[in-house]
């Protein structure tokens, strides 16, 4: 059954015609109706992006990926805001071949991430470096794919006061859901103006629905002594 969704296209008065997207995978989504903005393959540098970090892990573009070798906690920011209607794409995979860090555990992202006690959102980068408890103040959401020791995936949303909620329905334990160590999963993120999809390898992981939706800020891909490999970063926006 396809998905029939009124948005608000970004930039426009509410006065103005809304947008129906009908899709019935994300891929057909973004052959009908998405413009790429931005895409990443990590073959050269890390200029797009700002890395949290401490002096315990290593982060670097290694082998054409985005390597995040993690003893305590880091944290690698896209530096430009994603807004709505968009889609956010990524390649992402736990690396297990016996390194300190290969626990096969924790392919997680931040999204929408706004600073509100700061105009400047990378002001306290120095200052957060890493520590998990340090994004508790912000408003933003949060997805941690196989975590736990690759037994849950969950979503929370950040509601900038320190809380975050875990809803039983955002609690996931399904295999499927699951890391699979050395092997990349495609994360499809779909923003739309009333909802949000989330898929892992194009089966369907979160319907979202915010009654007080975050709309725009930053991606960051997240992990805690874990050992990440990200490839094909890519930000489409959807007319």
């Amino acid at each position: 059954m396809k998905r029939k969704l009124t948005l608000l296209a970004a930039a426009i008065t509410l006065s103005l015609p809304s947008f129906a997207f009908d899709f019935d995978t994300p891929n057909q989504l973004i052959e009908k109706h998405a413009t790429l903005v931005h895409s990443d393959t990590f073959d050269a540098n890390l200029d797009n992006w700002v890395v949290e970090m401490t002096d315990v892990s290593r982060t670097e573009v290694k082998n054409g990926a985005l390597d995040m070798d993690d003893g305590n906690g880091t944290t690698v920011w896209f530096k430009h805001d994603i807004g709505t209607p968009s889609i956010i794409e990524f390649d992402g995979m736990v690396v297990v071949k016996g390194g300190p860090n290969d626990r096969g555990t924790d392919l997680n992202w931040f999204w929408m991430a706004q600073d509100t006690s700061s105009k400047d959102f990378f002001a306290k980068s120095e200052w957060r470096e890493g520590d998990m408890r340090k994004y508790d103040p912000m408003k933003l959401y949060y997805i941690g794919y196989g975590a736990n020791d690759n037994s849950t995936t969950r979503f929370r949303r950040y509601a900038g006061d320190g809380e975050r909620p875990l809803l039983p329905e955002y609690d996931v334990s399904a295999k499927e859901f699951m890391n699979e160590p050395n092997v990349y999963t495609n994360i499809k993120i779909i923003n739309l103006d009333d909802r949000i999809y989330v898929y892992a390898n194009d089966k369907q992981l979160y319907e979202i629905k915010d009654d007080e939706q975050f709309t725009s800020g930053k991606f960051g891909f997240r992990t805690w002594k874990s050992h990440l490999q990200i490839d094909n970063f890519k930000v489409y926006t959807l007319k």
